[in-house]
């Protein structure tokens, strides 16, 4: 904590440093260029490379303190900006400040994932995702808070305490890549990293109104980026980008998608970024639907899809409704099952020692729970509570059998999925995405409601978020009437959890099949553009 305190006073310094001895530079007039043109001018030499770091410095600061995101300044980023300045200006984000999901190793710094026990174990080496930003010029500036252990989309530790949303104190900013979203969404950073698998990448694009895009799992490297349970292959993680826009997140992925990375990490497929499909203008086929039929949408949520949906029949665009089934199975059986398919010992195992296992809620009481008491309240919640009764079925300790079972049953339904799309004859999909952002402290008690984000983790598809829509006051008032499917526990605390959001944002997920990233992009753009 008091090295995050230092961390402040530090970027105060140096922000007040510059200032006094730069006082015509207009700090406003660099904050508002959006990614692509900042980039520009600092590749052309018209705007200097420290005029950028240090707006962005002096701004990460003042949203640090308003919100609570910045685990720590790299103070190596002053002496790489010095570098810089030497350098040929190639690079495809050359001078860009870039902040960094604590999980993702920068040499000589934490990667805590919010436990005591992994502080003062400083990285060895920068993480492939970084080396390839610094490799394209980008520099990395600042780390950015996590909920601890990662599994959650709230943003609260024991070390860092809580993040709040920058439009809405008492909200969450989402998670696992909370910190990001705050500071990209309150503009004190142009271009963040995080990891998602589960939604940690959209939750907090969508809550902190940005956008975001999680990549097929393979697309980017996941050398040197910690995870949340570690060598579970069920539910597929990936690493992606934060950003107010989505030309930003293609900008990103242009430079990231480079020799340089297939080089460093070569299990990664040498794709690089496909310029003809992401700038291709014809109509496309569009799947939708507006509910998964086992988290009730927020009335905001709904109006979202169908405002989007009409927005591109008239821009030319056909959509054809999607018919989504067996989410239920899905979440309990694949997602829940497959990071858990241990029963929860390796997660139970990241705690020990620690003081506190905030945030985790019921996943961590059910993982340590006997085998004969899982049983047995799963039997006598069933006619009751049918959700709880099935997660807890789902945290039962696996054979390997019955492990390499799941991982098949896994990817027959993803074949299956893919053959409904190819039979529809689909380009994309619109699907909804939970919003808006829950008040802090309710992910905690709402796991069941990453069903619409965690399906695109156990698919492994490409999946990004844009903000479309702010929440009205009819919204509001229609949300008197929310139900939810189940009408259990979760149902009621969900429709107190979407409570009181007038003016907060919500978006939409566009989704396209596997290593199609960049019709993922156009279609993103599409909506952003509407």
């Amino acid at each position: 904590q008091e090295r995050q305190e230092r961390s402040l006073v530090r970027m105060e310094a140096a922000a007040q440093r510059f200032r006094e001895q730069h006082p015509s530079v207009n700090v406003v007039s660099v904050l508002s260029l959006p990614l692509p043109e900042l980039s520009k001018k600092l590749r052309d030499g018209s705007l200097p490379p420290d005029h950028v770091f240090y707006a962005y410095v002096g701004k990460a600061l003042q949203i640090a303190t308003e919100t609570n995101c910045i685990t720590e300044f790299l103070q190596e980023s002053e002496s790489q900006l010095r570098k810089a300045k030497l350098m040929e200006k190639q690079g495809l984000l050359y001078g860009v400040p870039v902040s960094i999901k604590d999980s993702i190793d920068c040499q000589g710094h934490d990667s805590t994932l919010g436990f005591i026990k992994n502080l003062n174990k400083p990285a060895a080496e920068d993480s492939v995702v970084v080396q390839v930003l610094k490799r394209q010029g980008a520099i990395p500036f600042v780390k950015t808070n996590v909920p601890q252990s990662l599994i959650s989309y709230d943003c609260k530790n024991l070390i860092f305490g809580q993040t709040r949303n920058p439009l809405m104190y008492t909200r969450t900013p989402g998670g696992s890549s909370g910190g990001e979203g705050a500071l990209v969404g309150g503009g004190g950073s142009i271009l963040g990293i995080g990891t998602d698998v589960g939604g940690s990448l959209r939750f907090p694009a969508a809550f902190c109104g940005i956008c975001a895009i999680k990549p097929t799992g393979k697309r980017l490297s996941k050398r040197g980026v910690m995870a949340g349970v570690v060598g579970q292959k069920a539910v597929a993680a990936a690493v992606g980008p934060l950003a107010k826009d989505v030309e930003s997140l293609a900008l990103c992925l242009r430079a990231l998608l480079s020799e340089d990375m297939f080089s460093l990490d070569s299990t990664v497929p040498p794709l690089p970024f496909n310029e003809e499909v992401y700038s291709s203008t014809t109509p496309l086929r569009i799947g939708y639907y507006e509910t998964d039929f086992f988290t009730m949408p927020s009335p905001a949520m709904r109006r979202a899809v169908r405002e989007t949906k009409q927005l591109l029949e008239e821009a030319g665009h056909t959509l054809v409704p999607f018919e989504l089934t067996n989410v239920d199975y899905v979440i309990f059986n694949y997602c829940v099952r497959g990071m858990f398919a241990d029963g929860g010992s390796s997660f139970v195992k990241k705690f020990k020692g620690e003081m506190e296992r905030g945030g985790t809620g019921l996943f961590f009481w059910l993982a340590k729970a006997p085998h004969w008491l899982k049983t047995l309240l799963s039997w006598i919640s069933k006619p009751f509570v049918p959700r709880f009764s099935s997660i807890i079925r789902s945290m039962k300790e696996n054979t390997v059998d019955e492990v390499w079972n799941l991982h098949h049953e896994i990817e027959d339904f993803c074949h299956q999925f893919i053959a409904q799309w190819k039979k529809l004859n689909l380009d994309v999909m619109l699907c909804p995405m939970l919003g808006p952002a829950l008040g802090i402290g309710y992910p905690a008690k709402l796991s069941v409601a990453v069903s619409y984000t965690m399906l695109y983790n156990a698919l492994d598809f490409p999946a990004g978020v844009v903000p479309v829509t702010l929440v009205t006051d009819e919204d509001e008032e229609q949300l008197k009437g929310y139900k939810g499917y189940y009408q259990d526990w979760w149902d009621r605390t969900l429709a107190k959890a979407f409570r009181g959001s007038v003016g907060m944002p919500v978006a939409v997920q566009c989704v396209a099949l596997p290593w199609q990233e960049e019709l993922c992009l156009r279609f993103m753009k599409e909506v952003e553009t509407l």
